[in-house]
């Protein structure tokens, strides 16, 4: 049985609160293979993600993502594209992750900070308000120790 993911429900609200208000950019779908290697290769890492089309019958996410794959509608929110690429960085190539744990919110806060230029300790402040636990030194976890 997979662990729950217990931090889920505050980093949504959070993003909703914190993030999405400050961040009015959108990715097209078609623009966001290349946005995926770029980042992917910037942090220093081989072998992104491939970009496909997120099912028409998916209704209850914006999107989703693991080591291999970024499922994307046709226009992204960019702070959502920084998200899921943070799950692909979480994720082994086994699919085992820790869904929203506080690997994953150190990697996001690093991607938020680097690409949307968001102040890392006005970060980290808002998500101690929201209960978010953050690994600030958080690494994919792929890499080498």
């Amino acid at each position: 049985m997979a662990a729950r993911d217990s931090q889920r429900s505050r980093v949504y609200a959070w993003e909703d609160r914190v993030i999405a208000p400050r961040d009015a950019g959108q990715i097209a779908f078609t623009a966001a293979q290349g946005m995926v290697d770029a980042i992917w290769a910037e942090m220093g890492l081989r072998h992104p993600p491939r970009v496909e089309r997120l099912p028409a019958q998916a209704r209850t996410r914006i999107a989703d993502a693991n080591r291999l794959t970024l499922r994307l509608p046709a226009s992204t929110p960019s702070w959502c594209l920084l998200h899921e690429l943070a799950h692909a960085m979480t994720t082994t190539h086994d699919g085992c992750s820790e869904g929203h744990g506080h690997d994953f919110v150190g990697i996001y806060v690093q991607l938020l900070g680097r690409y949307l230029r968001l102040e890392q300790d006005w970060l980290l402040r808002t998500l101690a308000d929201a209960g978010v636990q953050v690994r600030v030194e958080a690494r994919p976890v792929f890499l080498d120790p």
